[in-house]
């Protein structure tokens, strides 16, 4: 299945200033075949190391981290010969060798003619321990779920991809056309873009296998917890991951630690946040007042929390997939947590490091995202139907009075003197649109 950092792989690999390269992202999220399947496209051939398989590979990496030596041994151990750019050397679940972590500086110093890509679903949290790592010896790549273009393009929708990246803010979607990416949206929201959950439905087409992937795939996180984390920080882990949705369906969607239990405190779960942040399995939107750039200087207390993925979202809240035949229930069903979680996902994934979002100083009025394009701020609303009216928006735009309103929503493509309405399922292009 074809996915947009394929064409970033390909960028690196062409690269003069390429360095050894860190490819970080959840459990599940495809990086494995991203990887094999670039390495069988782009090379003669592919070397695979997977260090939590096989323990004894990080033997070698103990004993010595002299680049030369280390490829005499994988040559030796693997039984073949590696040419520096013919060969795609794949280092994953790097994380389990902090060893061969380090190696990647060496790699980078005194044989850079040497492809190397290493991965790690939990190379996060590994570093949240002070484990050594290559500052500014390797190149940084993330990995995230399908969005939802690429969601289209595993499910053949080719044409409706090359339309959505072909609109200009002046033109509108052909009504069928329009309506067929809504009902396409709304089967993402069930979906998700973990790759087994769209790999089933593609062969399948039942959403109730679909959910069974899911809800395994969210056991394998919690098992997670329980191998990689402190004894101590597994019931808070646990309370927390389980706790989002609630928070999402709230009114105000704000993460608020004493809501975990009675007497919980904000110190003993910050840890816990920052685990799962680490382990890409959360994204954290802060709060600003000031919409000044750069954003990250004016931020103040209160956060939101969401799911890395839709799809995982809607099954973790336990919302039947058959959610998808009731018409726009979908879509304003948990306080519109699947579409604000869905632009989260889109934004984070397409355009935007970090997310945040308004509120005035006395929290009666709130914009769901800001879009930080320099040297200009956007306040962004995201609505789950088509009534596009807002109040929050409106009192931005009288505080702060910028160049354009942004809104996502489930009408088609308008825009008017100062109002730009952009399709959910367009939000990917909001840079260009704007």
């Amino acid at each position: 299945m074809k996915r947009l950092a394929y064409e970033k792989l390909l960028s690196w690999k062409e690269s003069n200033n390429r360095k050894p390269l860190l490819l970080q992202g959840a459990r599940q999220v495809g990086k494995t075949y991203l990887l094999k399947e670039f390495g069988r496209n782009e090379y003669k051939q592919t070397v695979y190391l997977n260090f939590e398989e096989d323990k004894s590979l990080d033997l070698f990496f103990k004993q010595n981290l002299n680049p030369s030596d280390l490829i005499n041994s994988i040559e030796l151990y693997k039984g073949i010969s590696i040419e520096p750019e013919e060969t795609l050397i794949i280092l994953d679940e790097i994380q389990d060798s902090e060893n061969a972590l380090t190696s990647l500086k060496y790699f980078n110093e005194k044989c850079p003619q040497y492809n190397i890509i290493a991965a790690g679903s939990l190379l996060g949290v590994v570093l949240l321990s002070e484990a050594s790592f290559p500052v500014g010896q390797v190149n940084l790549l993330d990995l995230f779920p399908f969005t939802f273009l690429e969601f289209l393009e595993a499910l053949e929708h080719h044409n409706y991809v090359s339309l959505i990246n072909s609109l200009k803010s002046n033109t509108k979607i052909l009504l069928p056309f329009h309506e067929k990416l809504v009902e396409l949206l709304k089967l993402y929201y069930i979906i998700g873009g973990m790759p087994e959950a769209i790999d089933i439905y593609r062969k399948s087409g039942q959403l109730n296998d679909v959910r069974n992937r899911q809800l395994e795939i969210l056991k394998t996180y919690t098992y997670d917890f329980a191998k990689h984390a402190k004894a101590i920080d597994i019931p808070r882990l646990n309370l927390v991951w389980e706790s989002i949705p609630k928070y999402l369906g709230s009114e105000n969607k704000k993460f608020i630690f004493s809501k975990l239990k009675k007497g919980a405190r904000g110190r003993d779960y910050e840890y816990s946040l920052s685990w799962l942040k680490a382990a890409g399995l959360i994204y954290f939107s802060h709060n600003v007042n000031s919409p000044k750039y750069p954003l990250k200087h004016y931020t103040q207390n209160g956060f939101k929390v969401y799911y890395h993925d839709t799809g995982l979202l809607a099954a973790a809240s336990n919302l039947p997939p058959k959610i998808i035949l009731e018409g726009s229930r979908l879509f304003v069903e948990f306080n519109g947590a699947l579409v604000e979680n869905y632009a989260a996902q889109e934004l984070k994934a397409n355009h935007l490091n970090d997310l945040y979002y308004w509120t005035n100083y006395q929290g009666k009025a709130e914009v769901d995202f800001l879009f930080e394009k320099y040297p200009s701020i956007y306040p962004l609303e995201i609505k789950a139907g088509v009534n596009l009216k807002s109040k929050s928006l409106q009192s931005y735009n009288e505080k702060f009075k910028p160049g354009l309103l942004i809104r996502s929503s489930l009408q088609n493509l308008k825009k008017d003197a100062k109002s730009l309405n952009i399709p959910l399922y367009a939000l990917s292009t909001i840079d260009k649109l704007i």
